[in-house]
């Protein structure tokens, strides 16, 4: 793995340690952020245009590897034209919709869609004002990108986007869920992670996190506590609480309906696991989400999701087996979904039971690696031929 940023003791992620490349690094991390400012704010996105060069498609073309895997290389990582100067086969995992979108990683699924029209001038008007980077950094990858990459996605959802983007337009696609440790995400006595996390050992914990909390529009925080209001007209509340992992406490605590813990940042998988295992449900309520790690790590650790039945969550939870699918953005059915795992423990012992098969049969080692190779080897096969 070759990163530009190591924040690990693992000998096996490689990073420049030059000064030249360090002060390279913080240069390309100023050049976007100031692009970024340029933008239209009120679009509740991230972007990234890849613009700053790097040598990375030097080394790696001299290196004696056979297949390049591409995760996420965003925000400035590597610039658009260097992933195009790759020589070797590559494979590329999406975690958001950046690869096949102008500069944004999330962004509309309608069917007038820019990704779905490369981006048309006259589609531009309709959105937002100023200039279009959007356009610009779409019409460089539809350039630089002249050899057909494998693409790989952890969900359904994405690809099916992927397919149907004008970049990837006949594009191998296959579907390949994110790997986990099944072996630190598993279930654990409950009582005991309480006691380790100085959480109640009697009340039923709804667990919510995401990076940033409740910052992300897409998270579903709002939705989250609309349905918890629900929630609270019709249960009592008293052996009921929310956890909020991703953000510390605020200064100015909004009003919620249910007492609420903020644990802030979790930084190693261990805690994580101790987390999980201490709620009763993991709610993800996400407007738009690829393959949430949220719900899969906490269904690994047996316990039951509750999120709505739109893009990526249909791959991550089985309705009504390992959690509950809410309609699309029904903070009712979301409210239904949360009551019924508090209060319906047969079922919630059985989705348990589910979460965890689940886990094993999707998202372990056995499960992820064998896919991949083929899909390596399938890339080789195909470069080798256009050789």
């Amino acid at each position: 793995m070759r990163v530009r940023a190591k924040y690990s003791d693992d000998s096996s992620v490689q990073v420049e340690n030059l000064l030249s490349s360090k002060i390279s690094h913080l240069i390309r991390r100023i050049a976007g952020n100031y692009l970024n400012v340029k933008r239209d704010s009120s679009r509740m996105t991230i972007f990234s245009h890849n613009i700053t060069p790097s040598n990375w498609s030097e080394q790696i073309n001299k290196s004696m590897i056979d297949v390049v895997n591409l995760h996420w290389v965003a925000g400035e990582t590597m610039s658009i034209e260097d992933i195009g100067r790759i020589k070797k086969p590559i494979v590329w995992t999406l975690h958001d919709m950046w690869p096949f979108c102008g500069a944004e990683h999330y962004t509309s699924e309608a069917s007038d869609a820019r990704w779905r029209n490369a981006y048309s001038k006259d589609s531009y008007t309709r959105i937002s004002k100023g200039f279009d980077f959007d356009r610009l950094v779409w019409l460089r990858k539809l350039k630089a990108w002249k050899t057909q990459m494998h693409i790989v996605s952890p969900s359904e959802w994405l690809a099916e986007c992927a397919r149907k983007s004008s970049l990837f337009d006949g594009w191998p696609i296959s579907v390949i869920p994110n790997f986990l440790d099944t072996t630190v995400f598993k279930p654990l006595d409950k009582e005991y992670c309480r006691r380790v996390l100085n959480l109640p050992l009697k009340k039923n914990i709804i667990l919510f996190g995401a990076i940033g909390g409740g910052k992300d529009p897409r998270k579903g925080y709002k939705q989250l506590m609309q349905a918890l209001e629900i929630v609270a007209n019709r249960i009592d509340t008293k052996n009921l609480m929310c956890v909020i992992f991703g953000q510390t406490q605020p200064e100015v605590i909004p009003h919620l309906p249910l007492q609420t813990v903020w644990v802030g940042h979790l930084n190693d998988d261990v805690s994580l696991a101790l987390l999980y295992n201490s709620a009763t449900l993991m709610a993800v309520p996400s407007i738009q989400e690829n393959l949430p790690q949220t719900a899969t790590e906490a269904q690994a650790c047996g316990i039951p999701v509750v999120a709505f039945n739109c893009t990526g969550m249909p791959d991550a939870v089985k309705h009504l087996s390992s959690g509950y699918l809410a309609q699309a953005y029904d903070v009712s059915d979301l409210a239904y979904g949360i009551i019924k795992i508090i209060d319906d423990t047969s079922f919630r012992g059985e989705a348990s039971l589910a979460a965890r098969c689940m886990a094993e049969a999707n998202w372990s080692r056995e499960a992820i690696v064998l896919k991949y190779i083929k899909v390596y080897e399938s890339a080789i096969k195909t470069h080798a031929a256009l050789r």
